[in-house]
């Protein structure tokens, strides 16, 4: 899906979209793109039920760098394939 900026730098997205993913999004910028990840209603239980204890004995910036370094090899291989 492709969508432009209006004169203000707001992008719209689709009801479809916002229906099934929600209407507040982190941005995340990476190297390469930047990244609309939909946010939780509670975003610590969400973590919480997605990784179970997979955050003990780590610290939020390690869980960060790990985070960023997934989507750039997810965008990365992606891209691979796509022939880009």
């Amino acid at each position: 899906m492709s969508k432009s900026t209006d004169e203000r730098g707001r992008i719209y997205l689709p009801k479809d979209v916002r229906e099934q993913f929600g209407e507040e999004y982190r941005i995340v910028e990476l190297p390469t793109h930047v990244a609309l990840f939909p946010v939780d209603d509670d975003p610590l239980e969400g973590a919480r039920d997605a990784v179970g204890d997979a955050f003990q004995n780590r610290t939020v910036d390690e869980l960060k760098d790990d985070a960023r370094a997934s989507i750039s090899r997810e965008v990365a291989d992606e891209i691979t394939q796509r022939g880009e």
